[in-house]
């Protein structure tokens, strides 16, 4: 009993430590292209919740036509008070299953603690207030802002040259789920996907960010 308390005890040391090593450890170690656009530059949104962060971009004619694959799916682009689009990668299992924390399930918080595919939420808002402790905003430049949307549209999965939706599952009408590259697993999830897409931005992150806090206070470090 005292051995596996005591193993319990390190292992939860060693977590601390990496996560903390993690935001304070700059990626890439130094500036690649300046993020702050200035006058002229593309305000984005951080999106934090209690484990999961998305990125909002905001809903021009442009971003309409770049992304109107989503809105073939169901993402209702053109709805009159929609201001911005919203992208959130993670585990097929917990995203679909668990729309609300009354919700959860033992096999899909098991599959997010190991291995499960990947899936894309897309979802509209209207104007999101700021400031706000659960809203970062960045300017970006135009280099920037490209190579993100870039990184984002590539993280939808494609057969024939075009994405693939999740039919039968949605969280307010507004929002379909869309297969994506790549594996989740508790080490590399949703807030590493975010992390990636912001360094493609031009934004420095912490080394490893496996949670929202930490992933908000590399960021707040680092820029």
């Amino acid at each position: 009993m005292k051995r596996g308390l005591k193993w319990a005890f390190f292992g939860l040391l060693a977590a601390i430590l990496a996560i903390v090593a993690g935001t304070l450890l700059p990626r890439p170690l130094l500036p690649v292209s300046a993020s702050a656009a200035g006058a002229g530059g593309t305000r984005i949104l951080l999106l934090s919740g209690p484990i999961h962060t998305d990125i909002a971009i905001p809903l021009t004619d442009e971003i309409r036509a770049r992304f109107g694959f989503v809105e073939a799916a169901g993402v209702p682009l053109a709805h009159p008070q929609a201001e911005w689009l919203i992208f959130g990668w993670g585990g097929r299992s917990f995203y679909l299953e668990t729309p609300t924390w009354s919700e959860l399930k033992p096999g899909p918080v098991f599959k997010a603690l190991t291995v499960d595919r990947s899936v894309m939420h897309v979802d509209i808002a209207g104007r999101i207030v700021e400031p706000q402790a659960a809203v970062t905003g960045f300017e970006l430049d135009e280099a920037g802002y490209d190579r993100l949307l870039g990184f984002i549209a590539e993280s939808f999965t494609r057969e024939a040259g075009a994405v693939v939706s999740i039919e039968g599952f949605s969280y307010n009408g507004n929002d379909r789920f869309f297969e994506a590259g790549g594996s989740f697993n508790a080490l590399f999830g949703c807030n590493t996907w975010t992390a990636r897409a912001l360094r493609e931005a031009g934004l420095r992150t912490g080394l490893w960010n496996p949670v929202p806090p930490s992933l908000g206070l590399s960021l707040r470090l680092h820029n």
